[in-house]
């Protein structure tokens, strides 16, 4: 075969195949033109399986020559039991690029924002010259985040320090009208973009009232959204937790309200839906009061309590000047410096096929402008091509307390990160394609340690946004018990490429796509490969989905019903497979289709079925104790007189999970 002919076939350049072939065993030279058939149908056969060893190769190589950035002697650091990429490499100081190239090695695909369980990190500290140990306390990662803001705005000089829009944050149970508040306050219909009526992901808005702006944070009311609803709290100034007066306090109206305890800052009630037939406003107030232990201004107490219709857009109006009665109480907190580089909190994060990683940052302090580098932990992001406002028009600019989205990062953010302008370390973020058939043997090593035994179901996610990919992951993980569990193997962002597809492939697992989509190849791929691809739109379908497939792994246990027992008194005909006995009950009851354990002396020597029952020549579907009766038994011919049948039943239990 003619080597160009070859390189077609392989898809790889004429003279690089001629200088990668000696290096994986063949002798065929530089000015080689041929190659013989059956040399050639070995290497297209052995490709996969070539490449993938000079991949290899090649890394392990580069890995040799970055080794000397290592540890020159073993390092002991302590870890969490989950921890980003990020934070691993700089508790370890070494390069983050360096860490990635680990995992690259290990088959774990990453990116630094990305959290490695501490099994792998473990794992890869070996290779790193790291001893590495489980942290006793487990700190979040935001609280140095947080502070680290707090350090920002107490570095600023009180003179410097102007009035900010407050920022005020919508929470509350699900369909308890959060949503269709702010489509009230802002005359806009976000409800009906959203699938299900459902809010999917963190949005902020901005509204004026009374020549005073105010900023809007809408959070998503579904438990599987908790760490996304926590950020939301974090970066807020005043909250509002919105109860429907035909509801009352539910689960999740008690899981805000400990949020909104925990961050430390003031809220007011916005009892809503009071149009509806069923509203009863006190008893709201009642369980509110009973419940959460929050008392209504108007019942002594110091909790102001507005009644509103964000269907009909009653007490609207009178909830906005409580808003801002309640800013100004608050006014020598709500300041900041203007005119300082900026920083502010990522409240979204997603990535578009033309445009890249996009982001929706929350400006805290400072001026945000177009052309500003913006940083992550000393770490170049990129820099601030486009600034959109909450209208999608084109700003150069954004003060504190104003969302803008932002276009020209390299690096996606995570959902809490906080970005500064300044300068920092440039990351050179490498694509590498995953050719090998064991992408996934690292995970599946760390699981080979411990629970091996428990089913699993495998996913891979990929989302729009990387709040939803945190909460699909954690609802998940609340569906794991004894007896099955759920296993994500990668979780990203974007379209369903190829390389999800054959880590799906490799980990015998499915993927889930979360408003995301597939191209027409990737569609072709999938029914090429086998893969199970699901793509859903409301976050519930996709649980349930996982749950029931969950299900189907779960074995059901037999319990054993004893009926009763039968003396054999004789044997009236006997097949090659069965045979027809008479004998009495000694106690219990026999039944009709009921599984029969043959006892003779002290031992069982057969089991079979009881196929037939009769009494008094009649057949029946039940005998008695102290009855004669005649069966007929199926199973090895062995019974003879004096034989006792033990007559039972089993019962499949499914646990549900």
């Amino acid at each position: 075969m003619n080597i160009t002919e070859l390189a077609r076939i392989l898809r790889i350049p004429p003279q690089e195949l001629r200088d990668l072939l000696p290096q994986l065993g063949f002798a065929i030279g530089q000015k080689a033109i041929k190659v013989d058939n059956n040399t050639a149908k070995k290497i297209i056969k052995e490709w996969p399986f070539l490449r993938r060893q000079w991949e290899q190769k090649k890394m392990a190589a580069a890995m040799k020559k970055q080794d000397e950035v290592l540890p020159k002697e073993k390092k002991t650091i302590s870890v969490p039991r989950v921890i980003t990429v990020r934070a691993y490499a700089e508790l370890a100081g070494i390069p983050v690029n360096r860490v990635l190239a680990e995992l690259m090695k290990n088959g774990v695909f990453t990116s630094i924002n990305e959290k490695i369980d501490f099994d792998t990190a473990s794992i890869i500290g070996e290779n790193l010259n790291l001893d590495v140990q489980l942290a006793e306390a487990k700190v979040e990662e935001n609280d140095k985040e947080d502070k680290k803001l707090e350090n920002i705005l107490a570095g600023e000089k009180e003179a410097d320090m102007q009035d900010r829009p407050p920022v005020i944050v919508v929470m509350g149970h699900v369909d308890h009208g959060k949503t269709k508040l702010l489509d009230s306050i802002r005359s806009t219909d976000v409800v009906a973009g959203e699938a299900g009526g459902i809010t999917q992901h963190i949005g902020a808005y901005q509204i004026i009232r009374k020549n005073r702006t105010l900023t809007f944070i809408d959070t998503p009311g579904h438990e599987a959204f908790t760490a996304m609803r926590s950020r939301g709290a974090k970066v807020a100034d005043i909250a509002i937790l919105v109860v429907a007066a035909d509801d009352g306090v539910k689960p999740q109206t008690v899981e805000a309200y400990r949020i909104i305890e925990a961050a430390k800052i003031p809220f007011l009630v916005a009892i809503n839906k009071i149009d509806k037939p069923a509203a009863d406003v006190n008893r709201v107030k009642q369980e509110l009061s009973t419940q959460l232990n929050i008392t209504p201004e108007d019942w002594g107490g110091k909790t102001i309590c507005s009644p509103i219709s964000a269907k009909e857009g009653t007490g609207i109006e009178e909830l906005l000047d409580m808003v801002l009665l309640v800013a100004e109480t608050e006014g020598v907190a709500l300041k900041a410096n203007p005119n300082t580089e900026a920083a502010g909190t990522v409240i979204e994060s997603n990535v578009d096929k033309a445009a890249g990683p996009l982001a929706t940052i929350l400006v805290q302090n400072g001026t945000l402008r177009v052309g500003d580098q913006l940083c992550f932990n000393e770490v170049v992001y990129g820099k601030v091509k486009s600034l959109k406002n909450y209208k999608g028009e084109e700003v150069k600019e954004a003060g504190p307390s104003s969302p803008v989205k932002i276009l020209g990062l390299k690096i996606s953010p995570a959902v809490g990160d906080i970005l500064n302008v300044g300068e920092g370390e440039k990351v050179k973020i490498r694509k590498i394609k995953s050719n090998s058939q064991n992408a996934d043997n690292f995970l599946v090593a760390g699981e080979e340690a411990g629970e091996d035994k428990i089913p699993k179901v495998n996913v891979v996610i990929k989302t729009d946004f990387l709040g939803s990919a945190e909460a699909i992951e954690e609802s998940l993980m609340k569906l794991n018990n004894e007896k099955v569990k759920v296993k994500v193997i990668s979780k990203g962002l974007g379209y369903i490429t190829e390389g999800d597809v054959k880590r799906a492939e490799d980990a015998g697992a499915k993927v889930l796509g979360f408003n995301v989509r597939m191209s027409p190849a990737m569609e072709n791929l999938v029914r090429e490969k086998q893969v199970t691809v699901k793509i859903f739109s409301i976050i519930y379908d996709l649980i349930k989905y996982i749950k029931d497939e969950m299900q189907l792994l779960v074995k059901p246990e037999i319990n054993r019903i004893d009926l009763g027992r039968l003396k054999v008194l004789a044997v009236f005909r006997t097949e090659s497979n069965s045979q027809i006995v008479g004998g009495k009950v000694l106690d219990g009851i026999l039944k009709n289709n009921s599984l029969v354990a043959v006892k003779r002396g002290d031992d069982f020597i057969v089991s079979g079925k009881l196929t037939r029952l009769q009494s008094g020549k009649q057949d029946v579907d039940m005998v008695e104790q102290d009855t004669e009766a005649g069966i007929k038994y199926e199973g090895k011919p062995l019974i003879v007189e004096g034989d006792i049948l033990y007559v039972y039943q089993e019962e499949r239990v499914v646990d549900k999970i």
